[in-house]
């Protein structure tokens, strides 16, 4: 069953220079207990995209074009009263960096709380044992004592537990994950992501896990969606993408990464950087960063099609190289 469906989404910033489209027809969709892996560099427009999902783009910031349904329920449409309804029981965000996103003057199981009040319609003292009950599920040991911390008497890896736990506080149908493991060390890593597995397999969640991490993606995702620049390059099952990758940048990332097998004397670094909204180049925006390129790559944006089955790639040269493995 899809639960979320997305169509042509376009997020604009407008400032002095003009207009800068951080998202630009981004379409995917999203089944029941599905995990999909949206991958890319910073600045590549995945957080901006998980943030007009939920229509929380900061100005000068706005949704300019594109569908967000969820079971059927076209989202930027929905006056914001019930779009607050929705955020929580519909769809719920894991911010990326738990101690800008906590209230440092609350207790955590008081922020937990609030969010069961607000959308459970139970009193204070039921919604405190939620919070507890969900401090808990989530993990961390003595809930009930650790529900009066404040968010900075906790570790890195407890304030993304509470961060989890708020998330899912709700029962959201939709969870979007955006980097759930930044700045974590490699075991509490490993601990997230078990949890967040065990979650969705537990609440039958559908995921949207925004990652630049290759590992995770392989570890997690269902699906996988190559993000560059603003657009959606390539679009595949995670086998497939893992197994040929068709995009040059996909084939650049994949070469970016260390290996457990063989032996590579240095890493290839992705010559560069993601190009400035307001001055993409003409064309393919990879196309100055892509030793594939050619003069033909400057001339239009190549739309983002199935280049073998399931696999949808925007490349104009995926049929003329073979496909590199990963």
């Amino acid at each position: 069953m899809t639960l979320l469906e997305v169509r042509g989404l376009a997020t604009a910033f407008e400032d002095d220079h003009g207009a800068a489209r951080a998202v630009d027809g981004v379409s995917f969709t999203l089944e029941a207990g599905q995990v999909l892996g949206l991958v890319g560099e910073s600045g590549c427009g995945k957080s901006v995209t998980a943030l007009s999902l939920m229509r929380l783009v900061p100005l000068p910031g706005r949704v300019v074009a594109g569908e967000v349904l969820l079971e059927g329920r076209e989202l930027l449409a929905l006056p914001e009263r019930e779009m607050r309804r929705l955020r929580g029981p519909g769809m719920a965000m894991i911010f990326q960096e738990p101690m800008t996103s906590l209230n440092p003057v609350l207790r955590v199981g008081s922020q937990i709380a609030e969010a069961v009040r607000i959308h459970g319609g139970v009193g204070r003292r039921a919604a405190w044992d939620r919070a507890v009950e969900l401090l808990g599920e989530v993990g961390i040991p003595e809930p009930a004592t650790r529900a009066r911390d404040y968010p900075h008497q906790l570790s890195g890896g407890m304030r993304q537990r509470v961060m989890i736990a708020m998330a899912i506080s709700c029962s959201p149908k939709v969870l979007i994950a955006d980097e759930p493991t930044t700045a974590l060390d490699v075991t509490i890593q490993a601990e997230i992501l078990d949890l967040l597995r065990a979650l969705r397999e537990r609440h039958r969640m559908a995921v949207l896990l925004i990652t630049h991490d290759l590992g995770v993606v392989a570890e997690q995702a269902d699906a996988v969606a190559i993000m560059y620049a603003g657009r959606i390059v390539e679009y595949a099952n995670v086998f497939e993408i893992f197994d040929r990758p068709l995009h040059p940048y996909t084939q650049a990332l994949f070469r970016s990464m260390p290996s457990l097998g063989g032996r590579r004397e240095r890493l290839e670094a992705i010559g560069g950087q993601v190009p400035d909204p307001f001055h993409l180049p003409s064309g393919c925006a990879f196309r100055d960063r892509c030793p594939r390129a050619v003069a033909m790559c400057a001339t239009a944006v190549p739309p983002l099609v199935e280049k073998v089955a399931d696999h949808r790639a925007a490349c104009i040269r995926v049929e003329e190289f073979p496909r590199d493995p990963a």
